[in-house]
């Protein structure tokens, strides 16, 4: 096989923990990418970078980050970009860069992203504004070159349903009850899933948190495992309370021989896709399910000419347990499967959960497992907002027989069946799923639940009753009858 000099190659790829003393050594966010890309790089690949993007930041806002981190890894580049929102964002990156090598638009890429939130949050809480770059008004805003997208449908917005702790347990509940299963079981069976991603995470160097936890320590909530909101408790959502930073480096495989690049660190991407479920949750068709994973990750796989059992290594993103159930179920993998976990890093709980980056995070370490040998070729699957945004990366040690193939299956997504959201329902109705927010003290606070109108379309309610409340974690209320005010409060029964 003749392979095209133009072929996008990944060819560095490293990670940075800072566990330090915030008081000792606060590093900005800039500066852990900037560590991150010279563990990914030697000064000679770092100075040939001709583009930088970087993944949208929540701990410290820059300008243009990716002119800082140039500067500070003695980088020129051409042409540098920032993205929206989105646990998607790094796979899409590494989709848009492996189109622009390939077209000759960019040689050497450098992807970055880093996030202080422990420092920034630690040094808030003594009164101190971190210390770190603020650039001058005059240099330009980085250009956005992966866009996000409002979220949030009037029907989440009309009872203030807005974070993802509290969505993400309506999913897990209606997996529940389409299961069938007793809520016990399920959260036991939750505790197992969560505990073979620790498993993961205990043997991953670049993990932020590699102590050994039980299934059982996981899902029983208790005073050092409070619960967030039933179901989840702390220690099945996303840790972001982390400062993490990651770097990956990009190039065709003629500049890589020219760059003298050693060829046993490279790592080809084979495929990609992008797509999106409903922005407004409220006009999913189902809440256990997800047709642009199931239809992007088909894809992405037959790109590359593979199918599923072809794949020797998986990340499945994992900030909360229905965001990997759902996925797997949809992908075709099994979730108790010890041959191929559905991790290489241990996950958003236990490798560490930095915002928008924890997918350059996946992606560094599938590569690096790559290289090593564990095996042949990696499906990273990566997943933004509430189970909406989603981008998918095949990975192989050995270059793609067809090229580095991408598409955007968002038409076929769109075909699919989805629901009327009722932003104004009045009315009597039943219950489809529910969580039910818990405070720091353990009583639960209100009820968020979604709502069967009768005529087909789904409204969202919120329950502030507090004996309602502290019912709906002991009984089930799959089927109930709920009553929805004109303002969106409601009352059970």
């Amino acid at each position: 096989m003749t392979l095209d000099p133009r072929t996008p190659v990944l060819v560095g790829y490293g990670q940075i923990n800072q566990h330090d003393d915030p008081a000792t050594a606060p590093g900005e966010p800039v500066e852990l990418m900037a560590r991150a890309a010279r563990r990914a790089a030697d000064d000679a690949v770092l100075a040939a970078v001709d583009t930088v993007a970087v993944v949208n930041l929540l701990s410290w806002k820059y300008r243009d980050p990716g002119l800082l981190l140039a500067e500070k890894i003695g980088a020129r580049p051409a042409r540098t970009g920032y993205t929206g929102v989105g646990g998607n964002m790094p796979q899409t990156l590494v989709n848009r860069a492996c189109r622009d090598i390939l077209a000759g638009r960019a040689e050497v890429v450098l992807l970055a992203g880093g996030e202080t939130w422990r420092t920034n949050k630690r040094l808030k809480a003594t009164g101190a504004e971190p210390p770190w770059t603020v650039q001058d008004e005059a240099v330009p805003q980085a250009e956005v070159v992966a866009e996000g997208a409002e979220l949030a449908g009037p029907a989440q917005l009309r009872v203030h349903l807005l974070l993802p702790s509290h969505v993400y347990p309506l999913f897990e509940q209606a997996i529940r009850v389409t299961a069938g299963t007793a809520p016990e079981q399920h959260r036991a069976r939750l505790g197992g899933l969560w505990q073979r991603f620790n498993a993961v995470a205990q043997h991953n160097p670049h993990a932020w948190n590699r102590r050994a936890v039980g299934a059982e320590e996981i899902w029983r909530d208790g005073p050092d495992n409070r619960m967030i909101s039933w179901p989840y408790t702390k220690l099945m959502n996303s840790n972001n309370m982390v400062d993490q930073g990651a770097a990956l480096v990009l190039t065709s495989v003629r500049r890589a021989g020219e760059l003298g690049i050693p060829r046993d660190t490279w790592v080809f991407p084979w495929s990609g896709t992008d797509a999106h479920d409903t922005y407004d949750i409220a006009e999913r068709a189902a809440f256990d399910r997800s047709p642009a994973i199931r239809i992007a990750g088909e894809r992405a796989l037959a790109l590359a000419g593979l199918g599923v059992d072809d794949i020797d290594l998986v990340d499945v993103y994992s900030c909360f347990p229905s965001a990997v159930q759902i996925a797997a179920a949809e992908l075709g993998l099994a979730v108790d499967d010890d041959a191929r976990p559905l991790t290489v890093t241990g996950g958003l709980t236990f490798a560490g959960g930095p915002w928008n980056n924890y997918v350059m995070h996946s992606i560094a370490t599938m590569a690096e497992r790559l290289a090593a040998g564990a095996g042949a070729r990696g499906l990273i699957t990566a997943n933004g907002g509430y189970l909406t945004k989603h981008a998918f990366g095949v990975y192989g040690t050995e270059p793609p027989p067809d090229g580095f193939r991408w598409a955007d299956v968002q038409d076929e997504v769109d075909r699919e069946p989805t629901r009327t959201a009722a932003p104004d329902f009045a009315g009597t109705g039943r219950v489809e799923t529910w969580t039910t927010p818990v405070g720091r003290d353990g009583t639960p606070e209100k009820v968020f639940a979604t709502v069967d109108t009768g005529d087909g379309r789904r409204a969202i309610a919120v329950v502030h009753d507090p004996a309602q409340a502290a019912a709906s974690t002991t009984e089930d209320l799959a089927g109930a009858a709920i009553e929805v005010r004109p303002d969106g409060t409601a009352e059970l029964g």
